[in-house]
């Protein structure tokens, strides 16, 4: 990571100021003389440099005063939210990705370590979907740092998951432990992309037919013919779909279909995919004029950040069609490019929930974390020429 100063900041405050004074220059002013544009220079959107300093801003805003884990709000509120924490692992390895600076692995390693300390010394919890967040997180660290920490922590956190596993509402996976009626999105779409990581890696054909068991159900049960995810089944013992659409259950389907596409090849997984994040980007549901809505902070917080990491999954698979490619990567700059300069604070570089408008008040970890996602996702789009 590069070292994060007042002139960084700096930078990017007058990269916003500049595209200001763009739109003001464009104006006729008196006197009935328009004001020469020719030497305005566009607005260059620093991805990279930004993520350095959203990074360092997290850190520093959100570390506990033990360092081992995140604190809730940027007020101080220093509560422990286990489900958060596997998207702040998340973050550090989209950064070392991008950077290789060894930094980010320490603080992988401190977090994992401090997961555990401040669960009351285990990592299970009561949350199934909860630790499909923390188990798929710690798949991709491993895969990154071939560190067998990660792994076995994923693989106790499998072997948990599976257990709710059951046949009520006709399968999927358990939204709690005191619920196992109740499925939902998140905890089946995490169990499905969990269990492609492991079979990834153990080659065990069984974790590959848990995979498509659970897909089967989770499609069947939950998603429309026109590719809308729902959010659960069952909640009150009867049946019933809870129809509300967050982005989050769009993003995790779209990763469920890609993992299995990617394993199988079968063409209908990536179809779904495709089906999926089409209603995703048009639907006033979940956008409003090209922008992923505002959701709120709290968990609502984080779902931004889910729906942006899977739909670049789908946007880097050598199969999707060109045009499905450039029209996904589209409304992903639209949507960086909406942040970076309208949603980020600075100098504090605190993200809105409401990625066209800037904060006010306190930010929670999990806005945040929905915020930096976007923009490490736009620096990685943009070094491999996808996005401007």
């Amino acid at each position: 990571m590069k070292n994060f100063n007042y002139r960084s900041a700096l930078q990017i405050l007058f990269a916003v100021v500049a595209l200001s004074s763009c739109s003001k220059k464009n104006d006729v002013t008196g006197g009935g003389k328009s004001i020469d544009t020719s030497t305005v220079k566009p607005l260059v959107y620093n991805y990279s440099l930004l993520s350095d300093s959203l990074q360092l801003s997290t850190y520093n805003t959100y570390i506990s005063a033990d360092r081992n884990y995140y604190i809730q709000n940027s007020a101080g509120t220093t509560t422990f939210n286990y489900w958060p924490q596997a998207h702040v692992l998340n973050i550090f390895e989209d950064a070392y990705l991008r950077t290789s600076n060894n930094l980010y692995v320490l603080r992988m390693k401190a977090l994992l370590n401090g997961i555990k300390t401040e669960n009351g010394g285990v990592y299970p919890n009561e949350f199934y979907d909860d630790m499909g967040w923390l188990a798929n997180a710690s798949i991709r660290a491993y895969n990154i740092t071939s560190d067998t920490s990660y792994l076995n922590v994923a693989k106790l956190l499998y072997v948990q998951i599976q257990g709710a596993s059951n046949n009520t509402a006709g399968g999927g996976i358990a939204w709690q432990r005191t619920q196992l009626y109740y499925k939902n999105t998140p905890s089946t779409g995490n169990a499905i992309i969990l269990a492609c990581g492991i079979y990834q890696i153990s080659a065990n054909s069984s974790d590959l037919t848990f995979a498509k068991t659970l897909y089967t159900w989770l499609k069947t049960t939950l998603v429309t013919s026109s590719g809308v995810v729902y959010d659960g089944i069952n909640r009150n013992q009867n049946d019933q779909i809870d129809a509300e659409e967050y982005t989050y259950n769009q993003g995790l389907f779209i990763g469920a279909a890609v993992s299995l596409y990617n394993i199988t090849k079968d063409p209908t997984y990536l179809q779904d995919a495709i089906l999926t994040a089409n209603n995703e980007i048009a639907d006033p549901n979940l956008v409003t004029n090209g922008i992923f809505k505002n959701e709120g902070q709290g968990d609502g917080g984080l779902f931004k950040s889910i729906a942006v990491r899977y739909m670049v999954q789908l946007v880097e698979l050598p199969d999707l069609d060109a045009a499905d490619r450039a029209n996904y990567t589209a409304f992903l700059q639209r949507n960086a490019q909406s942040l970076y300069v309208k949603g980020i604070a600075r100098p504090s570089l605190l993200a809105s929930p409401d990625w066209t408008q800037i904060i006010s008040g306190s930010t929670d970890l999990t806005t945040q974390l929905s915020g930096v996602t976007m923009i490490e996702a736009a620096a990685k789009l943009k070094t491999e020429g996808k996005i401007q």
